[in-house]
């Protein structure tokens, strides 16, 4: 009688894994076409030589679910970009995130840095904002 019992609550044990198994695997093939855009969202670079003075507004829309959607702010100064900021955000990311990968724009004063480990797909979209705030201050357009 006890192993009988036993092996029912050892059977109920492996349902519940299974469907918790499933539910994963079902919410990670529901992002992976989202995903696999915000990965592959091309980042165009910017003649930062050709930047006039000035504050500009840039965003980006956040891919097919708005999940990164976010607006910034990048302000020029004598040619270089001096100041960026996050205005809005749709994935909350601890002000650290934005100021590392912020600092790394201002530092080699390209859209070309590295992603911060760990948020590679945000990274991508902010830069995506970022990059559209610097099509507007571009001399030529």
């Amino acid at each position: 009688m006890k192993s009988k019992r036993k092996f029912k609550i050892q059977i109920a044990i492996v349902v519940i894994i299974l469907l918790i198994t499933a539910s994963l695997a079902g919410g990670f093939f529901f992002t992976a076409s989202e995903r696999r855009e915000a990965k592959n969202l091309p980042i165009d670079s910017i003649d930062f030589s050709q930047l006039k003075d000035g504050t500009f507004v840039g965003d980006y829309e956040g891919g097919m679910y708005k999940w990164r959607a976010n607006k910034v702010q990048v302000t020029i100064a004598s040619g270089k970009v001096v100041n960026i900021k996050l205005l809005e955000q749709t994935e909350k990311r601890p002000t650290e995130f934005t100021e590392e990968l912020f600092g790394r724009v201002i530092q080699t004063q390209s859209l070309q840095v590295d992603a911060i480990s760990g948020a590679t797909l945000t990274s991508k979209a902010y830069l995506k904002g970022l990059e559209n705030a610097l099509n507007k201050a571009q001399i030529n357009k």
